[in-house]
């Protein structure tokens, strides 16, 4: 783990209790330097999704639990935002979330003669990503192969993308 790990955690650890007093889950935390300025984004999300309403209530209860805590020198942002419709999954827990939610995977190489996968994230453990396509087809991926995942909520609407 790097220095910046371990502070992403710190501020985590800060901030999760408070997530959770608003019945919210985090789903994904960044804290980078963008220009002159670092920006602290954190995504969360809930059953039936999140609102304005809710990011803008969390974010200021957030800045403050952060300013007591000083675990931020620096002058920052702070962006509380719902982790979108077609997110692209990236860490470990962004695909333990999305179990069960509509995916589109894309693969460095052909699996069973396809190199773009849709369907539901079924499992993902460090060798495999596991998809149900809407056929119920079960399609298990090495992990190396998957250059790319995104949440797909047309999939589960009227038509798929193409």
């Amino acid at each position: 783990m790097t220095d910046a790990d371990d502070r992403l955690s710190g501020i985590e650890g800060a901030v999760s209790a408070v997530i959770a007093s608003h019945e919210l889950s985090l789903v994904d935390a960044d804290f980078r330097r963008e220009g002159r300025r670092w920006v602290l984004r954190l995504f969360v999300d809930k059953p039936g999704g999140v609102g304005i309403g809710d990011c803008q209530r969390l974010s200021h209860e957030l800045g403050d639990v952060l300013d007591v805590a000083g675990l931020i020198e620096e002058s920052y942002d702070l962006e509380v935002s719902s982790p979108g419709l077609d997110r692209e999954l990236r860490k470990e827990r962004e695909f333990r979330w999305a179990i069960g939610k509509a995916v589109r995977c894309w693969l460095r190489e052909p699996v069973d003669g396809r190199r773009e996968l849709a369907g539901r994230l079924v499992a993902v453990t460090g060798e495999h990503v596991t998809v149900s396509d809407p056929d119920g087809m079960v399609i298990v991926v090495p992990r190396p192969l998957v250059t790319k995942v995104r949440l797909d909520p047309a999939l589960l609407g009227a038509g798929r993308r193409r």
